[in-house]
């Protein structure tokens, strides 16, 4: 099959019955014989890597994992869940800068220079951002650092907890991974989307901050290219363990996405108390979007 193939490829094993090949013009998913080691995809990648090839081994790990989670709807847009997940935007980023000093230390400390500098330059690029989501809470009239220690959603729990496992394990190759794959997940809302939430939003309110930078118009597009381009530079081993933690990272967000979400009710109970003018909070109703 190999001999077939012309130009540069890359292949990673994902998932025990999953290893994603990808060349410049195509990717597809490949499942590996068992015992046989003329089975070149079963064996551990050696090529090369390059930017083509590894965005699509990147990008086709992150698509696998979600289509092996079991979709759901999830609940209709409101004001209160719009809250509830700009407090779990706080959480996913409060802790990034450190983490990714700390990721950035430990590279360097290994001789792992390119990946000592990504890190670092990460920690810097990623500060401030959870101030982004305070923001947004504060202008939907909410005490916004209150809010965000009154509500810690578990699908923001469940991806600080890989993340800060990732950082904190013998190799934290595994940050690169999950920090590819919520910026290129972030890729996916457009202007239209943006303006959309604008729209439904309580009249006279700024809080899509924090979305429009990680957005499909915002910083995160020159991120993900800086991201791909360095890891197209890494060994075969740190590229496959890249891909890896991409496919992890996507099946908790994609799982965790699915459920833990309190009623409106619930969250209105619980945010009534935070606000920073409650007469003007008992006029706001659910605010729809499809």
């Amino acid at each position: 099959m190999f001999n077939e193939i012309s130009g540069q490829i890359e292949w990673a094993r994902v998932a025990p019955d999953k290893v994603v090949v990808a060349t410049a013009d195509r990717v597809w998913l490949y499942q590996p014989s068992s015992g046989n080691s003329s089975d070149l995809f079963a064996q551990p990648m050696t090529s090369e890597g390059s930017v083509a090839t590894t965005q699509k081994l990147l990008d086709t790990s992150i698509i696998l994992a979600k289509r092996a989670v079991s979709s759901s709807r999830p609940p209709a847009f409101s004001l209160m869940l719009w809250i509830w997940r700009l407090a779990g935007q706080y959480h996913i980023t409060h802790s990034t800068p450190r983490l990714m000093e700390e990721a950035a230390q430990r590279f360097a400390a290994a001789g792992r220079k390119t990946l000592a500098q990504w890190a670092a330059e990460k920690a810097v690029e990623e500060r401030g951002h959870d101030r982004l989501a305070l923001l947004d809470i504060q202008s939907l009239g909410y005490d916004a650092q209150a809010v965000v220690e009154a509500l810690v959603p578990p699908s923001a729990q469940v991806l600080m907890d890989y993340f800060t496992r990732s950082i904190q394990s013998p190799d934290p190759i595994g940050c690169v991974g999950y920090s590819y794959t919520m910026e290129r997940l972030a890729l996916t809302t457009g202007e239209e989307h943006i303006q959309a939430v604008e729209a439904l939003l309580p009249s006279g309110t700024k809080a899509t901050r924090f979305l429009r930078v990680h957005s499909g118009v915002g910083s995160d597009v020159e991120h993900v290219q800086e991201t791909i381009e360095m890891v197209a530079g890494l060994t075969p081993e740190e590229r496959t363990r890249v891909a890896v933690a991409c496919y992890e990272t996507s099946l908790l967000r994609f799982s965790s996405s699915q459920e833990g979400y309190p009623t409106d009710e619930e969250l209105q109970q619980l945010l009534k108390p935070l606000a920073l003018h409650p007469q003007l909070q008992d006029g706001f109703e659910s605010l729809l979007l499809r």
